[in-house]
């Protein structure tokens, strides 16, 4: 975690806050922190610890205060709002708690969506949605609504919808926050196969111990600051 020579994501010195009623209120605070290409880590820490904000940061969907954030080498900072939704569309996927997808949309159509951004042809398109729905066990159900499958087949929807641009890094915010413990289990193991099978890098908030074992290591933020690192394993 703290070496650079492999590192994807490399945070220095990050701080964010909000203004709220005329007060700036600090949520980051002089984060420093590696990600290796390959990694999977859980963020963990209580609420409003700043675990999400941080998340948010990596994916492009914010902008920090001060600091470097660099992923593959770029600095995302100084991207303009503009250059920032290609770069998220070309580097990261997806997860979140509760799915998001779109309910007039069959599983297909809400997989191929991302694709719909590129310059891929239909056939092409076909292609890769089929092939990923494959991956999370999903080729029986790829004409279903989403009000036509169960939650953790949702969840994987999701995941299949996530990972069929080939992102860089797959961020999941809370992914088996809403799902009983056998789909959690199911969703978790899915999110390993990637890793472990694909080396995606996967960076994931959480609140649930047990789902932070998933990943190779765990991040603890409290108050805004990094307070320790671990090995899972």
């Amino acid at each position: 975690m703290t070496e650079t020579a492999n590192s994807l994501v490399e945070i220095r010195n990050l701080t964010k806050g909000y203004t709220r009623g005329g007060q700036k209120v600090p949520v980051l605070d002089n984060i420093t922190l590696n990600i290796a290409r390959g990694d999977f880590i859980a963020l963990m820490g209580p609420s409003g610890s700043g675990k999400s904000t941080l998340l948010n940061l990596i994916a492009g969907i914010d902008k920090p205060d001060s600091g470097v954030l660099k992923i593959d080498g770029e600095d995302i900072t100084v991207l303009s709002e503009g250059q920032l939704a290609d770069w998220r569309a070309a580097n990261i996927g997806f997860i979140f708690q509760f799915y998001n997808l779109m309910p007039v949309l069959t599983a297909f159509e809400n997989v191929e969506l991302p694709l719909l951004l590129t310059n891929l042809s239909k056939s092409d398109r076909r292609g890769r949605v089929e092939m990923t729905l494959s991956l999370v066990g999903l080729s029986d159900r790829m004409e279903h609504y989403p009000n036509e499958l169960s939650g953790g087949q949702q969840q994987r929807v999701a995941i299949a919808r996530a990972i069929v641009t080939d992102p860089t890094i797959l961020v999941c915010d809370e992914p088996t926050g809403d799902l009983d413990k056998q789909s959690a289990s199911d969703v978790l193991t899915m999110l390993k196969q990637l890793n472990v099978e694909m080396g995606k890098t996967i960076i994931m908030v959480t609140h649930d111990a047990h789902a932070a074992e998933a990943a190779k290591h765990i991040v603890h933020l409290e108050k805004g600051e990094l307070i320790d690192e671990s090995l899972t394993t």
